[in-house]
């Protein structure tokens, strides 16, 4: 007799597609900020393009280091909305958006005062050190807007909304460009314009997104201020998974290191590669996103029953809530884990099928240099093969920040480092025999870098969720 307490496969899957799609759209915002500004930036001149792509660089920098702001406060959300702790969810959220906010206001003071040594330590002078600081201290001020952004979207997943991240960011995308183009071409602001633009559109978006979370904190009772405990918590969860970040940052700057060192076709093929690279990322990161809801959600339903089997929900969620928790409702942890490994392989599988089949052309489009494609090629094949490895690793970090292991996380990404680094710098540096070439030594760096390292994260976390600690 089949199973009816439990929902159908179909209805977790509809449910993981529902939440990944619309992150996919969300995590792109960023991205297309950086790439309207540029689009019109360049219109400008070789200069003012030139200033925006080291200001751009220092930003989302920035931006990738705090992002932990999100998945803190989606793995905190997740947990208390499936325990029906819901009031204290939204609690948490509002304290996590107040952090995010402090957050915001320190970092843009800081690259607003730092600007020109910032500027000047990534080797710029003269016209181009001025038009980058033009554009990073137009920018500065919506760093708190992006932080709360980052936070507020973590509250939405939490509740397992991912939509309303997803209209917010296509509509911020959409009036960036329209400010842009006022500020640059309609008043005449040069650089600066494009910088305030895009600040304004951040705030603009933080708005928009804190603005339904305060509604309905504010409708379960819940004060807007900032707790000293809540802010406290918020930052202990969130450190961890900056750590995490940290050691990303370092291996892929050792990777540009190595790629550097190899000479400029090879760092020229290593900038195609890591283009393709990160745009299957987006992809692969959007399933983790829902791993992250999904099973933040279902850890908490289960610390419930433990509890008390027999309690109901301690508040009751709103309709759409309770329609998008049910999905999850008759799935144990394990069972949960399965299906996301089995999204995240079987999108590695399809996304490294369609690279590899496109190995021979897709370098085309970003150059015309024999050499540079002679190069990408190859590589691009490598990276094509460590694609389903990497859907892996992906739902595995979705997975554990979810639980909010942020400080096994954060341990497992230092020590992923021990194997990588010293190898990237060996090859960058020519030690190894078949590292002389242009193609060789990229070729050997994307195998230390899409096998070595992801099998080491890989590793870490697959080892961590065979056992039971990270439930609790």
């Amino acid at each position: 007799m089949p199973d009816t307490s439990r929902p159908a496969s179909s209805s977790l899957n509809r449910q993981v597609l529902s939440l990944a799609v619309p992150a996919l759209g969300a995590l792109i915002a960023e991205p297309l900020f950086v790439l309207a500004d540029s689009a019109m930036v360049g219109h400008l001149g070789a200069v003012s393009l030139a200033g925006l792509s080291l200001a751009s660089t220092i930003l989302t920098t920035t931006v990738g280091l705090f992002v932990f702001l999100a998945y803190a406060t989606t793995a905190t959300t997740a947990r208390l909305f499936g325990a029906g702790r819901r009031t204290e969810g939204l609690r948490a959220g509002v304290d996590g958006m107040w952090l995010a906010l402090l957050l915001g206001l320190s970092a843009g003071g800081f690259l607003g005062l730092t600007a020109p040594w910032l500027t000047a330590a990534m080797g710029a002078d003269g016209a181009v050190a001025q038009a980058a600081v033009a554009y990073l201290r137009a920018s500065c001020p919506g760093l708190p807007g992006m932080f709360v952004v980052l936070a507020a979207t973590g509250v939405l997943r939490g509740l397992l909304d991912t939509r309303t991240p997803f209209i917010v960011a296509t509509g911020g995308a959409v009036f960036n460009i329209v400010i842009n183009a006022i500020l640059l071409y309609g008043v005449g602001m040069g650089i600066a314009g494009s910088g305030a633009g895009t600040a304004i559109a951040q705030t603009a978006m933080a708005l928009a997104l804190a603005t339904p979370i305060t509604r309905a904190a504010q409708a379960a009772g819940v004060g807007l201020l900032p707790h000293r405990q809540g802010l406290r918590a918020s930052l202990g969860s969130g450190t961890p998974l900056l750590i995490r970040s940290l050691s990303l940052r370092v291996a892929i700057l050792a990777t540009v290191w190595a790629a550097t060192a190899l000479g400029e076709v090879s760092l020229a093929a290593h900038q195609v590669v890591n283009a393709l690279w990160t745009f299957a990322a987006f992809a692969l990161d959007a399933l983790a996103v829902a791993a992250q809801a999904l099973i933040g959600t279902a850890l908490g339903r289960a610390q419930r029953a433990d509890a008390d089997p027999a309690a109901p929900d301690a508040e009751a969620p709103t309709e759409e809530e309770a329609g998008a928790a049910a999905a999850t409702a008759g799935w144990s942890i394990d069972e949960l884990l399965r299906r996301m490994l089995a999204w995240g392989a079987g999108t590695g599988v399809l996304i490294g099928a369609l690279m590899a089949a496109g190995a021979a052309w897709l370098p085309h489009a970003f150059t015309s240099d024999a050499g540079v494609i002679a190069a990408a090629t190859p590589t691009l094949l490598v990276a094509a093969s460590a694609q389903p490895l990497a859907g892996v690793v992906f739902l595995l970090d979705g997975v554990l920040m979810g639980a909010g292991d942020g400080r096994y996380l954060a341990r497992a990404g230092l020590v992923t480092l021990v194997p990588y680094v010293p190898l990237a710098l060996l090859i960058g540096g020519g030690v190894l025999p078949s590292a002389d070439g242009a193609t060789s030594g990229l070729v050997l760096l994307w195998i230390a870098f899409a096998w070595v390292f992801m099998a080491a994260r890989g590793a870490t976390t697959y080892l961590r969720t065979r056992g039971t600690a990270w439930r609790h």
